[in-house]
């Protein structure tokens, strides 16, 4: 198995980082390797921040570099949907689908899939996870020697992709300065207790996810099954339970939500706790098609 860790050089996603990359990669797919424009120049950012805003956006699911040749970047069909509709990566939907996308991507963000899919303490130190990881490895990848390092500073980062840092260093950071990540507007993780060692998982409310981006999730991981047991949403890796930190009411509550389409039904009937996908050909790519024309009307 491919594993990489702090491929992120410790810079997490700052806002306004992948709407800049998006921005250029549209002008420029050669932006990060052009010989004749530096990088830095174009970008305005520092080498280890282009390094880590080239890869940033291929771990969220924006863009693709193919392994040989030219390392062009290109978008992908997601990629492409968010750069038309929403550029600026201002819906709550759109932080959703990169949250998926990251979560989900455990050869290029393996800390962050371990992180929400394999990591089952709700309350934790910065000990906890890497101990943890460092188990998680030793088992995966055959002992292979990763720097225990590395593992802290993707704790670190994790930890700065998704709580606010006035929050981690009140006497430091004011609220409205803006070098905070994006997804940290999520809901997914915060400090528990005062002394800001230790950190919890968090649920989002149930009321601030779309149906159509439950749905695309939903679909990308029935992998053509019409049929998906509710225990399965919630508790198998890469569904919408673990990407998210649901739990069961929470998780219902926004089926209910789905359901409304008329894409979902849910059956809770003759022992089974199961949700039916309606529509036999609907892809990922087409509900977030129908998320964007929707918040777009």
């Amino acid at each position: 198995m491919a594993i990489k860790f702090r491929a992120h050089d410790t810079f997490f996603i700052r806002k306004g980082w992948l709407s800049k990359g998006m921005k250029y990669v549209m002008q420029k797919p050669d932006v990060f390797v052009d010989k004749e424009d530096n990088p830095m120049d174009v970008l305005g950012i520092g080498s280890n921040m282009v390094k880590a805003l080239r890869y940033w956006l291929q771990a969220v699911g924006l863009t693709a570099e193919p392994n040989s040749g030219k390392r062009l970047q290109s978008f992908t069909e997601m990629g492409k949907s968010i750069f038309d509709n929403d550029r600026y990566i201002e819906e709550m939907g759109t932080l959703q689908l990169l949250q998926y996308k990251l979560a989900t991507n455990k050869e290029e963000a393996t800390a962050w899939y371990y992180f929400f899919n394999e990591f089952n303490m709700s309350e934790f130190s910065r000990d906890d996870f890497v101990g943890s990881l460092q188990n998680y490895i030793s088992l995966e990848d055959e002992g292979t020697g990763v720097a225990i390092r590395s593992l802290n500073d993707d704790f670190t980062c994790i930890m700065n992709t998704y709580v606010p840092r006035f929050k981690t260093n009140p006497k430091r950071v004011s609220p409205e300065n803006n070098i905070d990540c994006p997804l940290g507007e999520l809901g997914l993780v915060d400090i528990s207790g005062r002394d800001k060692k230790l950190f919890k998982k968090t649920t989002p409310s149930a009321t601030t996810f779309s149906p159509w981006v439950i749905l695309a999730i939903i679909v990308d991981q029935a992998h053509g099954r019409k049929e998906i047991g509710l225990n399965e949403l919630l508790s198998s890796t890469c569904n919408i339970g673990k990407i998210f930190n649901l739990d069961a009411i929470t998780m219902l509550d926004i089926l209910y939500q789905v359901e409304k389409t008329g894409e979902l039904k849910i059956i809770r009937s003759a022992g089974l706790d199961i949700v039916r996908l309606m529509n036999e050909y609907d892809t990922f790519q087409d509900y977030v098609d129908k998320y964007y024309s929707l918040i777009s009307n």
